[in-house]
């Protein structure tokens, strides 16, 4: 496993965590800049999802920020639609155009304003969540996403809740959807390729443990979140583009 995927792995699992997300986009997009075999990448980007996502839920339960009545409703939505995903076979141009062009929507939709902190608690855009979280969960499933990224600039957008409270429900939606998105991979693929993922990628996962855990915790004490969006989303627009100009 080459030292500077590790070091990026690291680095990605790091910003994105402090922003309550997963980093499966960026992990899928340097999975595909490396070379890595299209049918085993969205297997081991879920599975660092689920293992960044996981640390950040519980330092944000511990913190007490956790919505889980309204984070459950759009994550439940979302799940079958994940493990849909997961289980609709792509060709390998398909997925890497695909996943190109979220990315590059996601870039996009990381520096829009988030005006929630100082207007929570939004009105008819906010109980309309749930019909965008379904669409969002199949493409997650797809491409090997947690679809937390598209998520939170939604409820921002929408003013469901406030910031840290945000970043949150987007933890506990990617968590659930990495699971349900790796259960329809591995449906379509076969137990056998976890395993075979897994053990390719073990120093990748270690990498994400680490940055995972700097990253949540920067999430709640040090760093201003205007900082961490700006630089995950030039790190988001670049993967994008690397990937759609080939």
């Amino acid at each position: 496993m080459a030292l500077w995927l590790i070091g990026a792995f690291l680095a990605t699992a790091l910003l994105y965590a402090s922003v309550g997300y997963g980093g499966g986009s960026t992990y899928s997009a340097l999975l595909a800049l490396s070379g890595y075999d299209y049918r085993l990448l969205p297997i081991l980007s879920l599975s660092c999802n689920v293992v960044v996502v996981t640390g950040s839920l519980i330092r944000f339960a511990r913190a007490g920020v956790v919505p889980w009545r309204g984070g459950l409703v759009l994550s439940l939505v979302a799940a079958p639609l994940a493990f849909l995903g997961g289980l609709t076979p792509i060709t390998e141009r398909s997925f890497l155009v695909l996943l190109g062009i979220s990315l590059i929507a996601a870039a996009v939709l990381l520096l829009l304003p988030t005006t929630a902190q100082d207007r929570p608690g939004g009105g008819r855009a906010a109980r309309l969540m749930p019909f965008a979280a379904a669409p969002l969960g199949y493409l997650a499933g797809v491409v090997g996403i947690g679809g937390g990224i598209f998520l939170a600039p939604l409820l921002h957008l929408s003013r469901w809740d406030n910031a840290r409270r945000i970043a949150a429900t987007a933890s506990l939606f990617i968590l659930i959807n990495s699971v349900s998105g790796l259960v329809g991979q591995l449906t379509k693929a076969g137990v056998g390729r976890f395993s075979e993922a897994i053990g390719d990628g073990l120093p990748l996962l270690l990498a994400v443990v680490i940055g995972g855990q700097i990253g949540s915790l920067l999430a709640l004490r040090l760093l201003p979140e205007c900082v961490i969006r700006w630089l995950t989303a030039a790190l988001t627009l670049y993967a994008g583009s690397r990937l759609l100009l080939g």
